[in-house]
């Protein structure tokens, strides 16, 4: 059978199995967090990344901010990080205090963002080429805060200013417990390819554990990462809004060697699982989230344009559902 980890821990916090949801803006919300614990064999969730300033800011606020919603968690979620970003040590270290005292798990650091309006803050991947205030803020916040304390950062911010294994040598000397790493430099953003064998330097340069992130589309990326790089864990993305199975495909893979496919059904029932989790919530966006949704989830739905053309063009929430209900009858009556 592929080997993989069966779990591993950050810190006192057991993680099992050794898969990381990532945090990704816009999606990984709490709505989409139980689903993907409803599914299953997801180890690690973790919460969109959050401006440390809006964070910091709610202690002074009289009622709750619109950012603490970024923060908001169900039980069923844990264990579960925070995730913040920023680039002022005091700053960050209120916030992560913030985040101890709402129930979180774990904190961790944004260091690899690519985006242009955090990057010119000097936030997310802004900071590697920052090294001695990503110490300073580091040493900062793991005296503020006793849960653990993580980060998840690049290469570096270009293929000449490579950081990788500095950046995961200082963050052990600062008391960080775990760390994870997109061997993407900035300047990549998301093309090209990942250079896993940077997660393999990282590996073998500290003693904590390492969770590989990159270029994971299925249980075969994800078993490869490991007999290549060693790592302790792996962090999935992307692939996790088109695929939210591919965390129970891994554990399928690994037990037996194989995996199932998803069948119309399944991909019926993640819609309907998935917008009427978002219609229960009643968030202000819920048609917003429902069409952002559409282009992820029918993803390897057949016929599945015409699905999201007419999504598109609706303003009701129950509506939408309807839709999904009449399109999946209709593909089920014509095979």
């Amino acid at each position: 059978m592929p080997q993989f980890p069966t779990h591993f821990a950050i810190g006192p916090v057991h993680i099992a199995p050794a898969t990381v949801l990532a945090p990704m803006a816009g999606v990984t919300d709490t709505v989409f967090r139980r689903f993907i614990r409803g599914l299953g064999d997801c180890g690690l969730l973790m919460t969109e990344f959050t401006s440390s300033h809006g964070v910091s800011a709610s202690l002074r606020a009289r009622k709750p901010t619109r950012t603490l919603k970024y923060l908001a968690f169900e039980p069923e979620e844990r264990p579960i990080t925070a995730q913040l970003f920023g680039a002022d040590p005091t700053v960050m270290a209120d916030a992560a205090r913030v985040c101890q005292d709402l129930g979180f798990d774990i904190v961790d650091i944004n260091f690899g963002c690519p985006v242009n309006k955090v990057v010119k803050c000097n936030g997310g991947s802004g900071l590697l080429r920052e090294l001695p205030l990503v110490e300073r803020l580091l040493r900062e916040v793991r005296v503020a805060i006793s849960i653990p304390l993580t980060i998840k950062f690049r290469a570096g911010w270009s293929e000449k200013e490579l950081v990788a294994v500095q950046m995961a040598r200082l963050a052990e000397e600062c008391g960080v417990v775990a760390v994870a790493l997109h061997p993407r430099t900035r300047e990549q953003g998301y093309s090209g390819k990942a250079d896993w064998t940077r997660i393999a330097e990282v590996k073998a340069a500290v003693r904590i554990p390492v969770v590989g992130n990159g270029d994971i589309l299925t249980p075969e990326d994800a078993v490869r990462m490991v007999a290549e790089t060693n790592c302790d864990a792996v962090m999935i993305g992307r692939a996790a809004s088109s695929n939210p199975w591919i965390f129970r495909q891994i554990a399928q893979y690994v037990s037996t060697g194989a995996y199932d496919q998803p069948t119309q059904q399944d991909r019926y029932q993640m819609m309907r699982t998935y917008y009427s989790m978002l219609i229960e919530r009643q968030e202000a966006d819920v048609v917003g989230k429902m069409k952002q949704f559409a282009t992820y989830f029918t993803h390897g739905v057949a016929h599945g344009a015409r699905l999201r053309e007419k999504i598109y063009h609706t303003s009701e929430a129950a509506r939408i559902l309807d839709l999904v209900d009449e399109f999946f009858r209709r593909e089920t009556v014509a095979a």
